[in-house]
């Protein structure tokens, strides 16, 4: 059965970091790449970052290139999402899921929150 779970979300004013965890399973993990997606409120989901399997292909959204940066520990079936210069259109929830993996539930994900 396979579970994502998203943690490390919170309430954090502009211009700071937070660092979200993906504990992936129920799949070989190392074998699928990874994205991070977002949802605003009112919006669609967004995919905001990609890692490849082994780690050496990665792909951001204009919108997050250059503050954000994701990363994989294959051996913690873990896809992590470090953020920096937070800003207020970051709010989201935010959730990791395999593109290829179409049929796979999602997880709850984790609430970022940007405000002063």
């Amino acid at each position: 059965q396979v579970q994502l779970v998203e943690s490390g979300g919170g309430l954090v004013q502009p211009g700071g970091s937070l660092r979200l965890s993906c504990a992936a399973s129920g799949f070989t993990f190392s074998r699928y790449t990874m994205g991070w997606y977002r949802q605003a409120p009112g919006k669609e989901r967004e995919l905001v970052a990609r890692i490849g399997s082994a780690g050496g292909i990665i792909n951001y959204a204009d919108s997050v290139k250059g503050r954000f940066t994701i990363s994989r520990d294959n051996a913690k079936n873990t896809v992590y999402l470090q953020m920096n210069s937070l800003k207020p259109e970051d709010t989201a929830v935010y959730f990791c899921h395999a593109p290829a993996r179409i049929s796979d539930p999602w997880g709850q994900g984790t609430q970022v929150t940007v405000s002063s």
